[in-house]
This record gives C-alpha cells, sequence and structure tokens, in this order.
C-alpha cells in the first residue's frame, strides 16, 4: 500500500467515525451537547473538524472513549487501535518536509519525522523554529499528525515549555510512554533513590506535617544530614481540609512547587514515602486518612475519603499498603460509600489508570524531565532576582521583609 493510499485509510476511517457520531442517537445528543458547552454555532468544515477531533479523541461515554465504541462496528479496527493510542504533545518543528514535518517532542524528548493527513499547502505560516500543539499516531512504522491544535512562534518558547510542563503534571506517564530510554532512566533512577532513602531514613516512610515535609526532602535529594527528631510532630487533632496549594493546575502549580508545603498556613500531615516500585511521594494528610480506620474522630472524615479515592496522585499502592494495616479498610470505605466493594473492585473503580499503565510517582518524573528542570529554574532564578531587587531597596532599620518582625539588620540583613 503507497503513502497516499494509507493516509486515505485512514481519513476514510475519521470520516467514518463522524457519521458514527451523527448516526448514534446517543452520541449525537452527548456531541450536540458538547457544542452547546464550547458555544459552536454555525461551524464551517474547517471549524467543525477543530472541535471534532478533540471530542472524539478525549470525550468518553460511561469511561468509553467515541473511538473504543467504533471500533465495534468497524473493519478498520487496526487504525482505530493506532488513533486511541495517539499521543497529543508539544512539538518544536525542527523541518518542513515535502509531505510532513520533523518534530521533537518538548515532553517525551524524541523527535519524530510525521505524515501530514492533508496537503502541506494548508500550513502557509507554519515555519521551522515554531512550536506547535499536536497529537500524533503511529501506524504501520509510519507517523502521522492528526491535529494540530494550537502554534506559537520562536519568541514564545517558555509558553511553549511551560504548556508542556502542565501537560507532564497532568499527565506523567508522557514523558516515558513512547520512550524506553527514558523508562530505563526513570527505573536506574527510583533503585538508585529508594536505596539511598532506606539507608538515609532506615524505613521507606516519614511522618510529619507540612511544616516540616519541604526540608525533609530537600534534605534527601542534596545530601544533608537532618535530625528528624525535629521534624516529627504530631497533630493533636486528625482534620481534612481544602489546601488550594495542591491544586494541580497550569496557573499555579509550578510557583506553588517553588513555595512547597509549607507555602500554607495551616498544618497538616505529610507523608513522605518511598514506594520501590513507584518512587518518592509526599502524600498529604496520611495520618488523617488512616486515623479514620483506627476508630478516631476525624472532622472531614467523608471528604478525605473521596480525596484518596478520586485524586489521581495517590496511588492504588498507598490503598493497598492501608488495607493490609487495618482489617477494616474495605468496611469503612463501603460505609461511606454505601456500596459492597472487594478491594479489587475499589481499585477497578478509583485507580484503573495504574491497572492499565506502568505510572511512576510525579516527582520522580519530573526529576528525571528536561523540560521541567530547564522551565523550574527559569523560575527559581526570577524568583531569586526578585527577591535581591526587594532586599537591596530595604534600609537597614526598617523592618525585614521576611515577615520576623525584627529589623533588617538583624536579620536577613546580617548577609
Amino acid at each position: 500500500m503507497t503513502v497516499i493510499e494509507k493516509i486515505n485509510e485512514i481519513n476514510k476511517t475519521i470520516k467514518d467515525v463522524f457519521e458514527f457520531v451523527q448516526n448514534n442517537e446517543a452520541i449525537n445528543s452527548d456531541f450536540c451537547e458538547y457544542l452547546a458547552t464550547v458555544g459552536a454555532r454555525e461551524l464551517s468544515p474547517n471549524q467543525m473538524e477543530k472541535i471534532f477531533l478533540p471530542y472524539i479523541f478525549e470525550r468518553k461515554i460511561n469511561n468509553v472513549s467515541i473511538l473504543e465504541m467504533h471500533k465495534e462496528f468497524s473493519n478498520n479496527k487496526e487504525i482505530l487501535d493506532a488513533l486511541i493510542n495517539a499521543e497529543s504533545s508539544v512539538f518544536e518543528i525542527k523541518k518542513i518536509l515535502r509531505n510532513g514535518f520533523e518534530l521533537y517532542n518538548l515532553i517525551n524528548e524524541k523527535t519524530y519525522t510525521v505524515l501530514s493527513l492533508t496537503k502541506m499547502t494548508n500550513f502557509r505560516g507554519v515555519y521551522s523554529g515554531q512550536f506547535i500543539i499536536a497529537r500524533i499516531f503511529k501506524s504501520n512504522n509510519e507517523y502521522y499528525v492528526v491535529e494540530i491544535s494550537g502554534i506559537l512562534s520562536h519568541s514564545q518558547k517558555d509558553d511553549a515549555m511551560r504548556y508542556a510542563v502542565m501537560k507532564l503534571v497532568q499527565d506523567p506517564k508522557l514523558l516515558y510512554i513512547n520512550n524506553e530510554q527514558k523508562e530505563e532512566e526513570i527505573k536506574s533512577v527510583i533503585d538508585e533513590m529508594y536505596d539511598k532513602f532506606i539507608k538515609t531514613f532506615g524505613k521507606d516512610i516519614i511522618l510529619t506535617t507540612n511544616e516540616h515535609a519541604d526540608e525533609i526532602i530537600g534534605a534527601f535529594n542534596d545530601d544533608e544530614e537532618i535530625n528528624l527528631d525535629d521534624k516529627i510532630s504530631k497533630l493533636e487533632t486528625p482534620r481534612f481540609f481544602h489546601v488550594k496549594e495542591l491544586d494541580n493546575n497550569y496557573s499555579n502549580f509550578l510557583e506553588n512547587s517553588l513555595g512547597g508545603f509549607a507555602s500554607h498556613s495551616e498544618r497538616y500531615d505529610v507523608a513522605v514515602i518511598f514506594l520501590k516500585e513507584k518512587g518518592l511521594y509526599a502524600i498529604p494528610f496520611y495520618e488523617t486518612f488512616k486515623a479514620i480506620f483506627e476508630g478516631k474522630e476525624v472532622e472531614g472524615k467523608e471528604a478525605c475519603i473521596k480525596y484518596f479515592l478520586n485524586n489521581d496522585s495517590i496511588p492504588d499502592s498507598i490503598l493497598e499498603r492501608l488495607s493490609i494495616e487495618h482489617n477494616n479498610f474495605m468496611e469503612v470505605i463501603n460505609t461511606s460509600l454505601d456500596e459492597n466493594y472487594t478491594f479489587e473492585e475499589l481499585i477497578n473503580k478509583y485507580k484503573s489508570e495504574y491497572l492499565k499503565n506502568r505510572l511512576y510517582s510525579s516527582a520522580t518524573v519530573l526529576y528525571c524531565s528536561n523540560v521541567f528542570s530547564e522551565v523550574f529554574d527559569v523560575i527559581s532564578d526570577t524568583e531569586k532576582n526578585t527577591s535581591t531587587e526587594i532586599i537591596e531597596k530595604v534600609g537597614r532599620n526598617e523592618a525585614c521583609p521576611c515577615g520576623s518582625g525584627k529589623k533588617f539588620k538583624n536579620c536577613c540583613g546580617k548577609a
């Protein structure tokens, strides 16, 4: 089959999916609702394509994607499997080719030669050095670009990198899912760091509070000695509450990473734990969650249970660990949910992503990411420069800007 024939077959399959959406009553109703939600009215064919493609790739009905639904009725199952496994990422355009592009993936650090499903004349105004937000897939050992949803100029490199980090934070497996060399690097880092963690602390878990979690993690990463006796302090009353600094969203994640757990004014417990197969985690409210199964009164109990079940950054291994420690684990969970799950059923419902894919801790993945390191360094330098400018403007006898209440000359000004 020639390249043109392959492209025609792929385009026909996508057209079949569109007709399937139009003809299936339940899906068409959902699609119309989706169009209304994004404010789409009287769309041109080109506008419809820009909305339709994200819909079929990202929308799920009863936890089943549109492409998977269509697969049951299609003869092009091989192409549909390829589309289902398509990856959306941020790419730098290295070269414009006669029938496609040479792209560098900022997230998984690989270079791809991809073929276009449309004529290259449709990409007038697209040049080498620009950044694109695109979706590519592999079929019969060839890569194809099926969607370009955004274009950034060369001067917007910082924005492209920040967006890449946002996608990586939301889905850490993007770093290694199609990069075996990077996954081997992650595994090697995990093995090395696990041995170091056990050697440093003599156990795989440190129970502390948000006041000290950053310091413990920092000392571990920097090979500094630390006296844990001063850092382990228990809260008298277990209580769960919302901490906005823990919200993983694009606008605040990187800056909040610099502030760390201690940036929140209220105290809460944090477990610094190293899972041998998955990496380093810092789990907020771990002891609060654990107290529920110890029969203690926990303020915000129901919200805490939902937090641990619904939070994608808390792995199935954490729930398994606690279920082994507490015989009443499933009884308490089922009472809260008004269900009758087995542990396996609970994991299948709430942590199915960990069963489908090889997932490592976000902290470990980000540690191995070049784009994260580069963006983080830029933000760190900006913060340092800003702090230096502020300090240079403070008089020796004025109040110190750190908030200690001391005069500047007797506090940070000593340096």
